[in-house]
């Protein structure tokens, strides 16, 4: 079993920074890869990024891809997303995910954690 543990919200103002982090306790963890998603109130969860764990190659959605960067920490098993210039319209709960096969999706997900931005 994995666990995936998500930090790092919190509610900022409009052009600040965050650096969420995921971390996965459990058993030998050696995903395919790691993702995050995020659900605004009344909205579907829409995915953010994503990146290959062994190799570190990134994908990250149009919306967000000129503000917000995906990278892994190996020794940790750790995930983060570096969130800079914050929009009120970035609010949403934020997920961490991870994939431990190709074309298995996601198979382990977090608890979320709040991110809130106020102009």
């Amino acid at each position: 079993q994995v666990l995936l543990v998500e930090s790092g919200g919190g509610p900022v103002q409009a052009g600040d920074s965050l650096r969420l982090s995921c971390a996965a306790s459990g058993r030998t963890f050696s995903p395919y890869y790691m993702g995050w998603f995020r659900q605004a109130p009344g909205k579907e969860r829409e995915f953010v990024a994503a990146i290959t764990w062994s190799v570190g190659s990134t994908s990250t959605s149009d919306s967000v891809k000129e503000r917000f960067t995906i990278s892994r920490d190996k020794a940790k098993n750790t995930v983060y997303l570096q969130m800079n210039s914050l929009k009120p319209e970035d609010t949403a709960v934020y997920y961490c995910a991870a994939s431990m096969g190709r074309g298995t999706g996601y198979n382990y997900w977090g608890q979320g954690t709040q991110v809130t931005v106020s102009s």
